[in-house]
Formats: C-alpha cells, structure tokens, sequence
C-alpha cells in the first residue's frame, strides 16, 4: 500500500472510534512509524509501504484505537522544547504545566530590597516529579540554579533520571525517593509541584483515556481532590526559606479551596491557562516575626 491511502485509511479508522484529532494521531503514527517528520509524508505520498512498515502501523493504529494515548505508543512527548521519554510510570507532560516553569525565573528574577546582589544560587525542589518535565525545563531555563526533584515511585525516578541523561542535564538535578518534601531538607527558593489534585468524586469527567491508562495515584489525590495538597503546603513552608515561592498547578474545581489552605502565606495569586482556567498558584512564605 502506498504512504498516501494509508494515511486516508488510518484516518477514517480512527474517526469511526471516536480518538480525538484522528489526521494528527494517524499522521504522528505513521511518522513513528518511519522515523520522519510531517514534511516526508507530504513528499513521499506514492512511497510504498513495507509490509513491514503496514504491519507496525497497524499495530500503532490499533493501539490508538482503544485509547492508548499516543506518547505511550511513540514514547516520547514534547515539553518547553525538550524531548522527553515517556511510559505509563508518568503523567505525560502538557503544555498547562509550562505555566508553572514560566513563573519561577519570574519571580526568582523580582528580588526584594536588601537582598542579596548579585544573587546566590536559587535552591529549587520539584515535588512528584515524574518524567523530569518541570524539573529538567528549569534546569534549562536557570543554568546557575541548584534543582531537586522527588518522586515516590522507583518507576518515574527511572523516567525522571534517563531523560535527564539523555538531555545531558544528569549533573543538573539531585533526584530524590521520597514521599513528597519528607527528608530533603529545608533552605529552599522555590518548592514546585504539579500534584495530583483531581477528586474521585470528579472521575466522570476525566477523559477517559486518562482514566485508563495514566497512573492513578498521579491524577487523582482522594475524595476532594486537595488531600496532597493538604499535605504538601505545611511540609513546603517547612522547607522554604523566608520569603520562598510555592509555585504549583491546580485545576479551576480547586482553586477556591486551595487559596484558602495558604490564607497566612504572602502575595497568593492564581495564574490562568491560555483557556482562562485557573492553573497556577503561588503564595510567598511571610518572613519570620
């Protein structure tokens, strides 16, 4: 078969089982498929397919088709400009996320009267980490700056660790075992963190490939979606050093509640998405009295 009614055929298959953006999912898998860009695709239409080649897409097609996500099947998903690996050990990275990587140098950037000039080096911890995603984008992003990262499950740190070799920031970010901030110390700048916050009793209305395949306990966090982040703020106003940032993603559902839980912290504001949906909220430590 040729590349050209291929593509056609694994359009209206994909469309006929409902998968989202079926053009960009056929033509994302066919070009994992052959290891090309869109660009060769669009060239190359009359190009014949390999058995082979038809064999592989299938199986990629079929895959998509009972709602695998396509960065699971490619294994790979884009994140401010890096390449990362991903597996169904992690959340896969969106472009939401990068609302909270763009905070950071912001506020690191916006140092109050008297402090230090030129600055010390920026202490930053990155909570559940999973794949590295907001961690390494930091590490990109603020070359001076000294980067932790934690996780609970063995599994993501593997993730977390192998695309930070592969982005050659390996040298950049201490990585860490560790329920939440528990044991990784104090003196930070900044304490960072996409954590799971959506409620079990919000289940019905996650898509239902997230449901399915993304792991649980990194999208839902119990009953009413704040319970880790309950738990995070006090362990991160431990870890903070006087007039330190929080900076973590949230969801519009949230956002009242989770304000509220930082009523004694300083300047808390709540960033929105490209959506107007509530995304970010940052709340400063208040120096001690």
């Amino acid at each position: 078969m040729q590349l050209k009614p291929a593509l056609h055929s694994a359009i209206e298959r994909l469309t006929a089982r409902g998968v989202p953006s079926p053009r960009m999912n056929a033509e994302l898998l066919l070009m994992f498929t052959l290891d090309c860009d869109r660009a060769y695709l669009y060239a190359h239409s009359e190009r014949e397919l390999t058995k082979d080649e038809q064999a592989r897409y299938g199986s990629a097609l079929d895959e998509r088709a009972r709602g695998v996500p396509a960065q699971y099947i490619t294994g790979h998903q884009e994140f401010w400009g890096l390449d990362l690996i991903v597996t169904p050990a992690v959340l896969i990275p969106r472009p939401e996320t990068e609302h909270v990587v763009e905070s950071v140098p912001e506020l690191a950037r916006a140092r109050e009267p008297g402090e230090e000039s030129p600055p010390r080096v920026i202490r930053i911890v990155d909570v559940g980490t999973g794949s590295g995603c907001i961690a390494l984008a930091l590490a990109k992003e603020l070359p001076k700056a000294e980067i932790h990262a934690t996780d609970v499950s063995y599994a993501a740190l593997e993730i977390a660790r192998a695309n930070a070799a592969r982005l050659r920031l390996e040298d950049r970010i201490r990585f860490h075992h560790a329920n939440l901030l528990e044991g990784i110390g104090s003196e930070f700048d900044f304490v960072v963190s996409n954590p799971p916050y959506v409620g079990e009793s919000e289940a019905d209305q996650v898509q239902l490939e997230v449901r399915k395949f993304e792991p649980r306990e990194a999208v839902f966090a119990g009953p009413t979606g704040l319970e880790i982040i309950e738990r995070l703020i006090p362990q991160a106003r431990a870890a903070l050093r006087p007039t330190g940032w929080m900076v973590m993603e949230i969801s519009g559902t949230i956002a009242k509640r989770s304000k509220e839980l930082l009523h004694d912290w300083d300047q808390i504001s709540i960033l929105s998405d490209l959506q107007s949906i509530p995304r970010v909220l940052r709340a400063r430590k208040p120096r001690d009295p």
